[in-house]
């Protein structure tokens, strides 16, 4: 294959990821907590013989999440928290903590906060957040404070990533920060009794698959071009 063959199947592969990745925000744009993603795409360019020109490769090999807010739903749920401005839940699995914009919680058997994948919601200070089995009245005040029966139990956390570009999309609605995380530097908000919507808009993603799509068939028609064109050089060589 030559050059203009492998620059254009690197094209094509980028822009099949980027379906994918739209085609996901879409099945998503339901679900509670969900951050839009996009495809960055770079280039690799690399110098051949002095005669020839040089090499241009896509590469669609980076995900950027969209942090903008989402809407906010009243549920009027007791465990139901949604946060107004930046930052993330912590929640704490088998395999390492992870930060969430869900904020759906129920308490388990034993009275911790847990999300919908049983991990648990964690405070301030990084421990499991437990609700006494048996109380009557659960408030959650903007700060994050939770009372029990006018109690206070904890102070809800809100994290985000040391580093800013340094946030993994792990699965659904959690993610990573490999750097590590620290609190939030603004005041936390946090309303009890709502939740965050995801903040993907599907017309925009409908409009963008369609563009991606018409730019794969271009594609698509470009490299059938081009087969025949080669084919038609050989018989000619050939014949």
């Amino acid at each position: 294959m030559d050059n203009i063959g492998y620059t254009s199947l690197t094209r094509q592969s980028g822009l099949m990821r980027e379906m994918q990745t739209v085609a996901n925000n879409i099945a998503n744009a339901s679900t509670t907590g969900f951050r839009r993603e996009g495809v960055i795409f770079s280039e690799f360019v690399h110098n051949l013989e002095q005669a020839d020109p040089s090499l241009s490769m896509a590469r669609a090999n980076t995900r950027a999440i969209d942090l903008s807010q989402g809407t906010l739903t009243q549920t009027g749920g007791t465990f139901d928290f949604a946060i107004e401005g930046d930052g993330f839940f912590l929640v704490d699995g088998a395999d390492g903590q992870y930060l969430s914009r869900a904020g759906s919680f129920t308490p388990s058997a034993e009275g911790e906060l847990m999300t919908a994948d049983g991990y648990r919601l964690l405070d301030a200070g990084g421990s499991p957040v437990f609700v006494p089995p048996g109380a009557q009245s659960i408030i959650l005040s903007r700060d994050g404070t939770m009372s029990a029966d006018g109690n206070p139990l904890s102070n809800i956390g809100l994290y985000v990533p040391t580093d800013p570009n340094d946030l993994l999309h792990r699965s659904g609605v959690l993610f990573e920060a490999p750097g590590g995380v620290e609190p939030a530097l603004t005041e936390p908000v946090i309303l009890q009794g709502f939740v965050e919507n995801s903040n993907v808009d599907p017309i925009i993603e409908v409009a963008r698959m369609i563009e991606v799509q018409r730019s794969y068939e271009l594609g698509q028609q470009f490299l059938e071009t081009e087969d025949q064109r080669i084919r038609s050089v050989l018989k000619t060589v050939m014949g």
